[in-house]
């Protein structure tokens, strides 16, 4: 499995932030081709960072497929809508270890 990961830095307005990001993006993020699960964390305590998403693909063609598409391109031109403190982007390929 490969994953988008964004992290939120504290934005202008957390209230205008979280009613832009349920109510218009993350019903963008849900329509990228190929994504399997999409979670997100709004609030984070002792973090650096105001906000979390993850978005889950099989693998790391079908997550750059997805980045690539017109779903991705549409998704990445929202950010600056709401994101006021910007955003970081990064993937990673998720591993798991079985619990004993």
């Amino acid at each position: 499995m490969d994953k988008l990961i964004v992290l939120y830095p504290e934005p202008e307005d957390r209230q205008a932030f979280e009613a832009y990001y349920r109510g218009t993006h993350l019903p963008l993020c849900a329509q990228l081709p190929g994504v399997l699960d999409i979670s997100f964390s709004i609030g984070l305590e002792n973090a650096p960072y105001f906000a979390l998403f993850e978005a889950t693909f099989a693998d790391r063609a079908s997550l750059e497929a997805a980045l690539a598409s017109p779903e991705g391109r549409a998704v990445e031109a929202d950010v600056p809508n709401y994101a006021s403190g910007g955003a970081t982007v990064f993937t990673v390929t998720d591993e798991s270890l079985p619990l004993p």
